[in-house]
């Protein structure tokens, strides 16, 4: 499956504010080496380098259109193709952090406890995650994949991605290695322009996987299908503008 910097930075501002929220609770003065783990387009990335400087600060990504925008936007950071579930820093770390990757990682709890033995004494991993599966942007997906004739297209209707575990299993699987677990949820509330613009939100992200089982012949017709039923669940509010409600995950633990 390929990403589309363009179409995912349509709503940049959206986008870095968790990012920004997850950078402000990790618990570091100063940071000789920092990771960007699945760093999109660059957005993230550029918040590390404006708080730890330039020198210390790399990125990585599996997609090279991601990959591709970042070197553009910070042409200065070292940034690296890789996939997240092997990948391993060659040397310790001071902190390892993922804005909206890990969710799309097969057994990513397995995957963040190895990441912990890369980090130094007192290194941080910071994680931040979409936690909105039961939320009307994803179940219209789901609804409208069994709803035409590229129903057969999809494996019972379904596309979407796992679950998240619930916040205990970060707490079981990370404190062991650690001197410190916090796990929270933040519920952001955007205001949306209409209901074509909440489906382009998702154009960039949960929404790519059901336009490429589609299929180049489904793909409009799907798109309205989806589109109509975003405009019936998400009503107008006094302004005109859809409210979209977006639950996320973070998750900041400090090696032992």
């Amino acid at each position: 499956m390929a990403w589309s910097a363009g179409q995912y930075l349509k709503f940049e501002d959206e986008r870095t504010r968790p990012a920004r929220d997850l950078l402000a609770q990790v618990p570091l003065e100063t940071a000789q080496r920092v990771v960007d783990l699945g760093c999109g387009p660059g957005n993230s990335t550029e918040l590390l380098v404006a708080r730890f400087g330039t020198a210390g600060v790399a990125g990585l990504d599996s997609d090279e259109n991601m990959l591709a925008a970042a070197r553009k936007r910070l042409p200065d950071t070292p940034f690296e193709k890789a996939d997240l579930e092997s990948w391993l820093p060659p040397e310790p770390v001071d902190l390892l952090y993922a804005n909206a990757v890990f969710q799309w990682v097969p057994d990513h709890v397995s995957v963040l406890a190895r990441l912990m033995d890369g980090l130094k004494p007192g290194g941080v991993l910071a994680v931040q995650m979409p936690d909105n599966l039961g939320e009307p942007l994803h179940v219209c997906m789901e609804e409208a994949g069994a709803a035409g004739p590229w129903a057969p297209a999809f494996a019972d209707g379904r596309m979407r991605r796992r679950p998240l575990p619930a916040p205990s299993t970060y707490f079981d699987r990370l404190g062991p290695k650690a001197s410190r677990v916090d796990v929270w949820h933040t519920i952001y509330n955007h205001p949306m322009a209409s209901a074509e613009a909440i489906v382009e939100w998702v154009k960039g992200t949960g929404l790519r996987p059901y336009l490429d089982a589609a299929g180049p012949e489904h793909r409009d017709a799907y798109i309205a299908d989806y589109t109509a039923r975003i405009d019936r669940t998400y009503p107008a509010m006094a302004d005109g503008r859809r409210l979209l409600r977006f639950p996320r995950l973070f998750v900041v633990a400090v090696k032992a």
